[in-house]
């Protein structure tokens, strides 16, 4: 047995109505290409992936975060890097199958998801449906906040949510996606990283809508701003333990609103980086510089702009990208940090105050 979509208020159906316009004006946004919008997709990613893996205690510096997210930071000897790089590849993989023309919901979708999200955790049985009991302790632990229901039920209740997901097509989709975590989180069917792996599926219920790109459909910067009234809706739900008898409304109602919260924040961003783009035009054009500088530009305000990823964006030689960087430099506009390979040039104060 799972929980029961819940029938809509007119305030939900309010609610969706909004949302569903304000994702119109985010495709509309983001559809036309843009030249800031890759450094926007680089930073949403970033923060939507750091912000689900740190609500289970796995903090990464933003700054570093972006380079793990987009592969380019091979360092992930600790096991807060190797958490978000796992997540990240699990990421890829929803982006992957909200595409796929012959997906079809399967138990082993959730189960690689898992593998994917829990690869660096070998001793929690990546990919695999839990064998013992599972608990989730309060912020201030003592007594468990939730008890999940026996492993000896997990397979069939999980193939039980993967029987509604394949036929829940009437149900709108943010709701749809809402149920999916609360089925999957509620069921906590693995040994570790069951939180995960319920926003990496809610993620993917959403790609296959095929509205948005994952990161700017997402909510897991809302979630990881909003932890304890995320722990503290889904406790009021599940009632301590697998009861699927009660009323899941005011879980569908936190996640719309999420969702809405979200969708305003990502068109101010997009409102914002257009601004900031146009801005970095006029200071290159002012010079008579090539229009690529304001890319390095626009880098340099974020993660720092380094050689290699500023030439493979600009699309020119290494030798070319470290003349524009130079020239860059010599105008006051970027701080060098580093030396040789490693040099990473920062907005300087005089660029920042021209912003």
């Amino acid at each position: 047995m799972l929980f029961a979509t819940p029938r809509l208020d007119r305030v939900l159906t309010g609610d969706l109505r909004e949302l569903d316009g304000l994702r119109a004006r985010l495709g509309d946004a983001t559809g036309v290409p843009g030249p800031w919008l890759g450094q926007l997709r680089r930073q949403t990613r970033a923060r939507t992936m750091s912000s689900s893996v740190a609500i289970e205690g796995f903090i990464v510096d933003p700054e570093e975060a972006v380079g793990i997210v987009a592969g380019e930071r091979h360092d992930l000897s600790d096991v807060d890097r190797a958490a978000l790089a796992a997540y990240a590849r699990a990421m890829d993989h929803v982006g992957t199958m909200g595409i796929d023309p012959h997906f079809r919901w399967l138990d082993r979708v959730i189960l690689d998801l898992h593998f994917d999200a829990c690869a660096f955790q070998r001793d929690r049985s990546p990919g695999l449906w839990r064998a013992g009991p599972v608990h989730v302790t309060g912020f201030a632990g003592g007594t468990p906040a939730f008890v999940g229901p026996g492993d000896g039920e997990v397979p069939g209740l999980m193939a039980e949510v993967v029987g509604w997901l394949a036929e829940a097509r009437d149900v709108h989709v943010a709701v749809r996606a809402a149920m999916a975590h609360l089925h999957v989180v509620s069921v906590h069917p693995f040994a570790d990283g069951n939180g995960r792996v319920s926003r990496i599926v809610q993620a993917l219920v959403l790609a296959r809508a095929g509205v948005l790109a994952p990161e700017f459909n997402s909510i897991e910067e809302y979630l990881g701003e909003h932890t304890r009234d995320y722990y503290r809706v889904l406790a009021q739900v599940q009632g301590g333990s697998y009861r699927p008898d009660r009323d899941a409304k005011p879980w569908v109602r936190f996640c719309v609103e999420a969702h809405l919260e979200q969708a305003q924040r990502r068109l101010r961003q997009i409102e914002a980086a257009a601004g900031r783009w146009a801005a970095l035009e006029a200071i290159v054009q002012a010079r008579g510089w090539p229009d690529r500088l304001a890319i390095a530009l626009e880098q340099s305000l974020f993660d720092g702009v380094e050689r290699a990823r500023y030439a493979a964006e600009a699309d020119v030689s290494l030798a070319t990208a470290t003349g524009d960087l130079r020239r860059l430099a010599d105008a006051g506009l970027i701080d060098a940090q580093g030396r040789g390979r490693a040099t990473r040039y920062r907005a300087s104060a005089e660029l920042r105050r021209r912003i």
